[in-house]
């Protein structure tokens, strides 16, 4: 995707390079459609994903609480007939109540918000499940906290760009313990009745039977479980002898164990049964309630309780149904089930092909200790994928690579963070991304080449989780300068933290920058840490040493005991492909090699100057006295000066272009500049040389001109203003850019031409727009104050952009003046991390 917009001095355009996005930690968030494309939540936002490239393609924006549930109409269970469909549509509710509808245009791979289902829902949506009953019309039923299911019906236009018709079906009040799993169905042998399923706090399944348009009524209750049910899947109509005689249904629930229900035909039952005798399987049918529609009654029966998990089961779903192959008969129906659950495995499960009794036949999953169970597990449309979204807003992906037997192997997913990120930054010469997180993670996103178009910079993917730690994150400075890759990182404590790049990611990084990597020796000689280990309460992060494999230590037998202690050692590997969720959370952690100490309150803000010598670090503040910013020598990291200017927080921090002055923002709407002199051996001085109250609201952000002494500014009053530091170290108010839409949360400022001293200002706003704005400043040698021309060059696509508060920007280092195209990475409140290409 791109956006071009004239009206600067040259015309701009935007391309869309890489979303980093983890899942919302909710039930019923991933719904995989007949189309192939998934879709999830992530923060306010839909985000969908190709399997196929391991990418989030785009995210949609629209709501304005959490996404809770998605569902894709026609989904995989209908992907047999929806092969020739050129428009699939997309459904999905929050936590505001709010249900919106969308369209996917397969051929151009264009979304379309197409209506918001009129607000019924007083609380959350827990639930959707939909059906196709024709190629044009869907028929969904929606769930929620506040005791509510409402039944819709939807006509899809036949033509492209039309409208579609919404009809409300009906109103069920369930009650005080609401539902939270649903699941429709065509009943066999009776064309335009369908039934309903719901199961929720009263741990009973809720059988409703009705026609296409007419009301549904309460049929049946069916018992059996014994704590709440959180899944629900109907199969559709099994055929006999070209018949269709009985549907299955499947549930789970939270007491960890999972029944098929069958509805038969009343009559077809003993029939089938009754001219084969010895078929009766070990798997007899315990007789339950009649579901009674219109002229017809259905035999429920119990068919199988499955056993296995050792949790609570989230999530069930039935194998989609294949073209079959005969004529007369649309589809096979499979007699396979995928289950999902907190005892973070997945399993598939399928009737034994003798005494029919149902087995556990497939189990992946078994995480180790950094998951912390499945939220839900979906089959691919052609069943030969399976993929699961996990506590940590993780995905997991396994594929039958197998020809004959079942071999199921771990395939790439899309990764992120799955909390709002507040801090990014580039790495020493732009090879990676470093991003952190209220989710209480530092990750690294990377492109990484492959074989097959080395001209080509290659996909992004999250390459190392550097810090997984036990508070949430507020900010992070890369260390610039020679030598190892280093960060520094603040979080909800009050001590700041510096990790070095361990042996095995820079082996990794070189792998993922180039395929025919080879790894000098000199660099492996002065790096003697191989990886890190993680602390039992998630805090510090101990050094794994190259050659400690050689050291063998005399074990404590109590050592094997389950304590807090007793956490596996990480195995740090080198990495030669992008690497999945299991390798991420625990083999490539960085160790910590030092803490600072000496802020008063939680680390709010950090930065470094551009020759890696010096770190300034601020903390949340209320008073003067807290609010100090402390500047760190790197290297000794001793603390060189307490520098005292403001009242309250400082928000951000930035040391210009050549390093002699520290801009400094802070919450109490004033700006400060300081003159930062380095010495020999003493570190630094520094002096106070400016100080202005420069908004009427909270200054969250600054950005220095990268060629010059001029700085942006950034307010929650809606504007940006342009200051420049004159000779005599007075600071003077050059332009105010017209109002913004919304607070102006981030700022990031690249040079293009040093000599003509222009350069873009990329601006991010609380709505989580983006807006590119070109400066050139004019200074001239006569003594005549120096002016800035200010245009606004494009406005980002709302498709492109984020859906809450943009927290940072961060321009890529340009590999040279003449480079056409820059790299702008931003991060915010939705959880995601985007980079996109601009080329001027």
């Amino acid at each position: 995707m791109s956006s071009t917009v004239g009206g600067g001095p040259s015309e701009v355009e935007v391309k869309r390079v890489f979303i980093g996005a983890g899942c919302n930690r909710i039930v019923n968030n991933v719904s995989w459609g007949a189309c192939g494309l998934l879709s999830f939540g992530a923060q306010n936002a839909v985000a969908i994903f190709d399997p196929k490239t391991a990418q989030i393609s785009t995210t949609l924006p629209g709501h304005k609480a959490s996404v809770n549930c998605t569902q894709w109409l026609p989904s995989n269970k209908f992907a047999f007939k929806a092969k020739d469909l050129e428009r699939h549509y997309l459904l999905s509710g929050d936590a505001g109540g709010a249900i919106i509808l969308w369209e996917y245009s397969v051929l151009e791979a264009k979304w379309r918000y197409v209506l918001q289902v009129p607000e019924l829902h007083k609380k959350g949506v827990t639930c959707i499940s939909g059906i196709m009953v024709s190629e044009t019309e869907a028929i969904f039923a929606s769930t929620s906290s506040d005791g509510t299911v409402y039944l819709w019906e939807v006509v899809f236009p036949s033509t492209g760009g039309g409208d579609c018709e919404l009809l409300h079906l009906d109103s069920l009040f369930v009650g005080s313990k609401p539902m939270v799993a649903l699941s429709l169905a065509e009943l066999p042998g009776n064309t335009g009745h369908l039934v309903l399923a719901m199961g929720g706090l009263d741990n009973k399944i809720h059988l409703y039977s009705g026609e296409r348009r007419g009301k549904f009524v309460r049929a049946c209750e069916l018992k059996g479980h014994t704590d709440w049910i959180r899944s629900l899947d109907f199969s559709l109509p099994i055929c006999n002898s070209g018949a269709a005689h009985y549907i299955l249904l499947v549930s789970s629930s939270q007491d960890k164990g999972i029944r098929i229900w069958k509805m038969a035909l009343r009559g077809s039952l003993d029939s089938s049964q009754s001219s084969k005798p010895e078929k009766i399987s070990l798997a007899s049918y315990i007789d339950g309630p009649v579901l009674v529609a219109g002229t017809t009654s259905y035999q429920i029966s119990l068919e199988s309780l499955l056993i296995g998990h050792e949790d609570w089961v989230y999530s069930v779903e039935w194998q989609p149904p294949s073209p079959a192959s005969s004529e007369g008969i649309a589809y096979r129906q499979h007699q396979s089930i995928l289950s999902a659950s907190m005892d973070k495995t997945m399993m598939i499960w399928k009737p034994e092909k003798t005494s029919g009794i149902w087995m556990n036949v497939v189990t992946v999953g078994e995480l180790s200790h950094c998951a912390l169970g499945f939220y839900g597990g979906h089959w691919s449309p052609s069943g030969d994928s399976i993929l699961a979204h996990g506590y940590g807003g993780s995905f997991h992906l396994w594929r039958n690579v197998g020809a004959s037997l079942d071999h199921w192997q771990p395939q790439k997913v899309p990764s992120g963070h799955f909390a709002a990120i507040t801090d990014i930054a580039w790495g020493r010469s732009g090879e990676y991304l470093l991003s952190v997180s209220d989710d209480q993670t530092t990750r690294i996103f990377s492109p990484w080449k492959n074989d097959t178009t080395p001209e080509d910079e290659g996909s992004w993917h999250e390459i190392a989780r550097p810090q997984v730690h036990g508070h949430d994150m507020n900010c992070v400075t890369i260390i610039q300068g020679k030598g190892n890759h280093r960060f520094v990182s603040g979080a909800d404590e009050k001590v700041a933290r510096v990790f070095e790049a361990p042996l095995s990611f820079l082996k990794t990084l070189g792998h993922a920058i180039s395929q025919n990597f080879t790894f000098s020796e000199d660099i492996q000689l002065g790096v003697q840490i191989l990886g890190a280990n993680m602390s039992a309460l998630g805090l510090s992060q101990k050094p794994i040493y190259v050659h400690a494999e050689q050291h063998t230590i005399e074990k404590n037998p109590n050592d094997s005991l389950d304590t807090l202690e007793a956490i596996p050692d990480a195995v740090p590997v080198v990495l030669t492909e992008p690497p999945i969720e299991d390798q991420l959370g625990w083999h490539t952690l960085w160790p910590e090699s030092h803490k600072l100490y000496g802020h008063g309150n939680e680390l709010f803000a950090l930065c470094s100057d551009h020759e890696g010598k010096l770190v300034a670090s601020s903390c949340k503040a209320q008073s003067a006295a807290v609010a100090e910013i402390w500047l760190w020598e790197v290297g000794s990291w001793r603390a060189l000066g307490r520098l005292q200017s403001h009242t309250l927080t400082v928000t951000q921090m930035e040391f210009s272009p050549d390093d002699k002055f520290l801009l400094v923002v802070s919450r109490d709407r004033q700006f400060s500049v300081f003159a930062i002199n380095k010495t020999g051996t003493d570190g630094a001085s520094y002096k106070l040389v400016a100080k202005h109250e420069a908004h009427k609201r909270i200054i969250w952000s600054c950005s220095w001109n990268p060629h010059s002494y001029e700085f942006a500014t950034g307010s929650r009053d809606k504007t940006v203003k342009i200051w420049t530091v004159g000779k005599d170290l007075s600071v003077k108010l050059l332009a105010t850019l017209p109002p913004f839409s919304s607070s102006v949360t981030a700022l990031s400022w690249v040079g293009l031409d040093s000599k003509q001293n222009n350069g873009l200002l990329a601006v991010g706003m609380e709505n989580g727009l983006i807006e590119l704005w070109s400066l050139s400043v004019n200074k001239p040698d006569d003594g005549v104050e120096a002016n800035v021309c200010a245009a606004l060059v494009t406005q980002f696509d709302p498709l492109m952009c984020h859906v809450s508060s943009v927290s940072r920007l961060a321009w890529r280092k340009r590999e040279s003046e003449n480079c056409s195209s820059i790299q702008l990475a931003s991060c915010g409140a939705d959880h995601c991390v985007r980079v996109f290409e601009v080329k001027c």
